[in-house]
C-alpha cells in the first residue's frame, strides 16, 4: 500500500483540508504585489546608483527584503494547497501559513533592527541627499505600496469550506478566520508604505530647512512601528502554532454550552486551531446513559468553526454520578 496517496486516492467524505476559503485567491494576490515590490525595487536602485543617491539605493534593497518575506508567504500558500490531502499531515496544511508567518515576523523585525541601526548611523554621520529626486521616487513607492496594501487588504469574508463528515453549516463570517501568512505579506507592505511616508516628510523638511537629522530620526520612528508590528504577529502566529490561540477558548465555551442540556460531564476537552476559521476538538464524556456520537455532533452542528470533532464516552454505573 502506498503510504502517501494521491490526493485523488482519498475518500471524498473524510478530507482534512482546512484552508482558508480565500487561499487560493489570496495566494494570487501575493505573487502579483511580489512582482510590483521587485519592480519597484529595481527602480530604486538603479535611480539612487543615477542620481547619486545612497539613500534611494539603501531603500531599494531594503525592499528586496521585503519581496523575499513575502515569497516565503506565497511559496506557503502554494505548498499547503498542493499537499492539503497529504495524509502526512495529520490535520491538513492549514497552519502552513501560520508557520510561514511567524518566520515572516522574525524577519520584519531583522529589517526593524536593520532600519533602527542605519538610522543611528546616519544621526551619528549625515550624508548629502539629492532631495528632488529622492521625493520623486519615495512618492511612486509609496504608490505601488499602497496599491500593494489594497490588494492584501483582509476583507474580512471570514467564511470556510466544510469538506469533511465531521463539519457542518453553510459558509459564515467570523473573526477565527484571520490568515497570519496574508497578514504577514500585509504588514511587510505597509512597513515600506510607513518608511515611504517619513521619508517623504523628513526629506521635504531636509529640503525646506536643511534638517539633515530629519531622515534618520524619521526612520528611528518607523523602526520602532515596525517592531511593534513584527511583535504582534510573532504573539498571534506563534500561539495558533502551540495551540494556544485565543479563539480556542470561545469554541471551547460554545461546546460546553452546547452540551449542557445533556446533563453528561465533560471530563476531557481539548479545541486547538487547525488552519483559518477551523479548529478541531476531543471531548470526552462520562454518562449513565451515553448518546450515540452522531447525537453528541448534531449537538454540536451550529458551531461552524468547529471542523474537526473527535469523541468519547465513558459509560458509568446506573444510579452514579459523574
Amino acid at each position: 500500500m502506498n503510504p502517501h496517496p494521491h490526493p485523488n486516492d482519498l475518500p471524498a467524505a473524510h478530507d482534512h483540508v482546512f484552508l482558508g476559503k480565500n487561499h487560493q485567491r489570496n495566494e494570487r494576490r501575493v505573487w502579483l504585489v511580489i512582482a510590483l515590490t521587485a519592480t519597484m525595487m529595481v527602480v530604486e536602485i538603479v535611480a539612487g546608483t543615477v542620481y547619486g543617491s545612497m539613500a534611494l539605493v539603501a531603500d531599494g534593497w531594503h525592499m528586496s527584503t521585503h519581496a523575499g518575506a513575502m515569497l516565503i508567504t506565497a511559496l506557503a500558500y502554494a505548498y499547503a494547497r498542493r499537499h492539503a490531502r497529504d495524509t502526512r499531515f495529520t490535520f491538513g496544511t492549514g497552519k502552513l501559513g501560520d508557520l510561514a508567518g511567524f518566520a515572516s515576523a522574525v524577519i520584519l523585525a531583522l529589517i526593524a533592527l536593520l532600519i533602527g541601526w542605519e538610522s543611528f548611523v546616519r544621526l551619528a554621520n549625515p550624508v548629502p541627499i539629492s532631495f528632488n529626486q529622492a521625493i520623486l521616487v519615495a512618492v511612486v513607492g509609496l504608490a505601488v505600496n499602497l496599491v500593494s496594501a489594497w490588494l492584501l487588504r483582509d476583507d474580512h469574508e471570514h467564511h470556510h469550506h466544510h469538506g469533511h463528515d465531521h463539519q457542518h453549516g453553510d459558509d459564515h463570517g467570523h473573526e477565527h478566520a484571520r490568515d497570519n501568512n496574508l497578514r504577514s505579506a500585509y504588514l511587510h507592505v505597509m512597513a515600506d508604505a510607513l518608511t515611504s511616508v517619513l521619508a517623504i516628510v523628513a526629506l521635504l523638511l531636509g529640503r525646506s530647512y536643511g534638517w539633515l537629522w530629519a531622515d534618520p530620526l524619521m526612520g528611528l520612528v518607523g523602526a520602532l512601528v515596525i517592531a511593534r508590528w513584527s511583535w504582534g504577529l510573532i504573539r498571534d502566529a506563534g500561539r495558533v502554532l502551540l495551540d494556544a490561540a485565543p479563539q480556542s477558548e470561545e469554541v471551547r465555551a460554545e461546546i460546553r454550552e452546547a452540551l449542557a442540556p445533556t446533563g453528561d460531564t465533560i471530563t476531557d476537552l481539548h479545541v486547538w486551531q487547525v488552519g483559518p476559521g477551523h479548529f478541531a476538538a476531543i471531548v470526552s464524556l462520562a454518562s449513565v446513559a451515553p448518546q450515540a456520537a452522531s447525537a453528541y455532533k448534531a449537538m454540536l452542528a451550529h458551531i461552524h468553526e468547529l471542523s474537526h470533532i473527535t469523541l468519547e464516552t465513558e459509560q458509568l454505573p446506573a444510579g452514579s454520578t459523574a
